[in-house]
């Protein structure tokens, strides 16, 4: 059907522009902690604060919003994909809760090592690329198998409502989330490196500590 082809297609458009950017901002955080043993509070706080923002931009996906809910309405027996899927969800979730949490202790520098953020950083994006790939592989097709005539014209009116008000508040916060290089992270014990302007770069206060549900 030609209206699941083009639901699927959209949704792998958007997986490959998460895909991206979780790929970017672990490449780039490696560059900047690679040649450092120690950690500033300011990258920690930054760190967590990215992680935090990725992981949130899951949410507002077409794949959460409108393909699962149709699939767990076709196939009560699809619990099993699902709940694997929140298990990579909430493997994820748990490592920006070990940044997050080191942020917001009192900072003993001897304890922070920067390979110990490379490594939550990896196993975050490991988790939510594990998650893509699954997607991709099994959801999608299940979704092929158990979403049948009228549901997916029901989902193709859904992402057009969807696109439409995504275009009207481009100009606000994004539903997904780029990851934009930033100026140079301040490495612990230095001074902050100045934008091009000029302007001091200043890092997010980081949210409070996600608790993964069970």
């Amino acid at each position: 059907m030609l209206t699941a082809t083009y639901i699927l297609v959209s949704l792998s458009v958007e997986q490959a522009s998460i895909r991206l950017s979780l790929l970017a901002f672990q490449k780039y955080m490696h560059v900047q902690l690679r040649h450092q043993s120690q950690l500033s509070l300011a990258q920690l706080q930054y760190a967590g604060d990215w992680l935090n923002r990725l992981y949130q931009g899951g949410y507002w996906r077409k794949v959460e919003m409108y393909l699962i809910p149709a699939i767990r309405q076709a196939a009560p027996h699809a619990d099993g994909l699902l709940n694997e899927l929140n298990g990579l969800n909430h493997a994820a979730l748990e490592s920006i809760n070990v940044v997050q949490q080191r942020a917001g202790a009192a900072i003993d520098h001897s304890e922070l090592q920067a390979g110990q953020l490379c490594a939550a950083i990896d196993a975050f994006c490991a988790a939510l690329l594990q998650r893509l790939e699954k997607e991709e592989r099994e959801l999608f097709a299940l979704a092929r198998k158990v979403i049948v005539g009228e549901a997916w014209f029901a989902i193709a009116y859904q992402f057009l409502a969807h696109d439409a008000r995504a275009q009207e508040a481009r100009r606000g916060k994004a539903q997904v989330l780029p990851f934009v290089l930033p100026a140079p992270l301040q490495a612990a014990g230095g001074s902050a490196e100045t934008a091009a302007d000029g302007a001091a770069f200043t890092l997010p206060v980081p949210p409070q500590p996600l608790r993964a549900q069970a």
